[in-house]
């Protein structure tokens, strides 16, 4: 079919996305036509696209469209965004990442006002990674700013941005993914409760969350408290952001380090082994001839820089958030602008969430690529994990075309370092064995050992 609806747009009545003969389209209704206008005609719309903080696009022949769905009737026009390469969600993003994410908003938010705007919404959903920095995706999200009115995507923003930036700040990150299971942002309530003691005595944290759940838990059940009747001046509500604004650009991750951060330094690599296997990779990816590219377990990324001179896109995940964060800064310094940095745990990645399970995909549904890296990484699914290697196989054969593997025998100080607390129950985690499970699924093209070392370096095509 030609045409349908997309999964995760159904709650603006304004515009719906749609997917046409594979093209993403917005349709745009005529009951967004004023606000439409009034965000072309004040110069807003031009400017960010110029600035490159809001997704271009280009126009669309609505009589293309030949299904009778909808009323074309109620269509105002249909646009054609930029196409991102790969979608991303908040908490799959380092401190860094969502902290511009969170900035890209408000400074959105506050050219807005110059221009007689204002979002109607913040949820971080609107902002997606490309070329290395945030952009803003959702064209009909301005409307007409009305003088007096409060900034009413003020709540989202805070349950969106700034409670998961102070999980980080307060150095628990496995709350961010509390947005997994509450997709219309994190309640203040429970971001208060989570928050330590300490945090109320900051006068920022106070209020944009303490206070603001205070007053939330106040007036909820209060049918007299309408946000019209709340007036704040524009120049007023300039100075609220601009204090949001500082707030956010004042949070920082504490200082500490993980399991893995120093992973390469650890690890008895000689540089000649090393360089080793750095000059295989480039041999095999030279021979994939890969577009995008899916590094598993990057760590700080030196074999996704090496995947970046040859491919168009790098998606490189792994579930250490402060090693992701560390990439993504180094990629910004040296101005590497085609490889995505994320955190994303392999063994239990992002979840299909929202509407009937539909809404947003799972991580394992977006991750179609030409070539999967996955270095160092069969011990940790294998023996830390407990995955099969069967099982193991099987999920890179639905990922991608081509593999680049590399196998860690049982007696690796690193596997070791997993044995340590648990016993030895892995009788079939033998070479021999890998070989032949993946042959169920790939076609082993070249192998070669790591000099000074057992591990073993595979390159291997899906089969048919």
């Amino acid at each position: 079919m030609p045409f349908s609806f997309h999964n995760s747009s159904f709650r603006d009545t304004d515009a719906r996305i749609v997917i046409y003969n594979g093209k993403i389209l917005r349709i745009v209704y005529n009951s967004y036509k004023e606000h439409y206008q009034k965000l072309e005609d004040s110069g807003l719309l031009n400017e960010l696209h110029k600035e490159k903080l809001l997704i271009n696009h280009s126009e669309f022949n609505a009589s293309e469209l030949l299904e009778e769905d909808f009323d074309k009737k109620s269509i105002f026009k249909i646009i054609q965004p930029e196409n991102i390469p790969f979608i991303s969600y908040p908490f799959e993003w380092s401190f860094t990442q969502l902290k511009a994410a969170a900035l890209l908003t408000l400074e959105i938010q506050l050219k807005s006002l110059k221009k007689g705007l204002s979002l109607k919404d913040a949820t971080a959903y609107n902002v997606q990674l490309l070329n290395g920095s945030p952009i803003f995706i959702d064209t009909t999200s301005f409307e007409i700013y009305q003088e007096g009115s409060p900034w009413v995507a003020y709540k989202q923003f805070c349950q969106y941005f700034l409670a998961p930036l102070l999980f980080y700040k307060y150095d628990n990150y496995s709350l961010v993914k509390l947005l997994w299971s509450n997709i219309d942002g994190i309640p203040l309530s429970a971001i208060s409760k989570a928050l330590p003691f300490s945090s109320k005595f900051n006068f920022f944290i106070w209020t944009h969350i303490h206070y603001h759940a205070k007053l939330e838990l106040k007036y909820k059940n209060d049918s007299s408290i309408k946000t019209s009747n709340i007036r704040l001046s524009k120049s007023k509500l300039e100075a609220f952001l601009l204090f949001l604004k500082s707030g956010i650009e004042n949070i920082k991750l504490p200082d500490s380090q993980t399991e893995w951060s120093n992973y390469y330094n650890t690890f008895s690599y000689s540089d000649t082994s090393f360089d080793q296997k750095k000059k295989l990779v480039n041999e095999y990816l030279l021979k994939s001839n890969s577009k995008n590219v899916l590094d598993v377990g990057c760590n700080e990324g030196e074999f996704s820089i090496i995947a970046s001179n040859h491919a168009e896109l790098v998606v490189a995940v792994d579930f250490d958030y402060l090693v992701i964060d560390k990439f993504h800064r180094f990629l910004k310094k040296s101005n590497i602008k085609n490889i995505i940095p994320l955190v994303i745990d392999f063994s239990n990645p992002t979840p299909s969430i929202g509407w009937i399970n539909k809404e947003r995909q799972s991580f394992y549904e977006r991750a179609k690529f030409d070539t999967v890296l996955a270095l160092a990484v069969i011990h940790h699914l294998a023996i830390g994990n407990n995955v099969p290697l069967q099982k193991i196989a099987e999920l890179f054969y639905s990922l991608c075309e081509n593999l680049i593997i590399e196998f860690v025998p049982k007696n690796d100080s690193q596997t070791q370092k997993l044995l340590i607390t648990k016993k030895d129950i892995f009788y079939d985690y033998t070479l021999a064995n890998f070989k032949n499970e993946f042959q169920k699924y790939f076609s082993i093209v070249n192998f070669q050992k790591i000099n000074e070392s057992d591990r073993v370096l595979f390159l291997m095509t899906r089969n048919a």
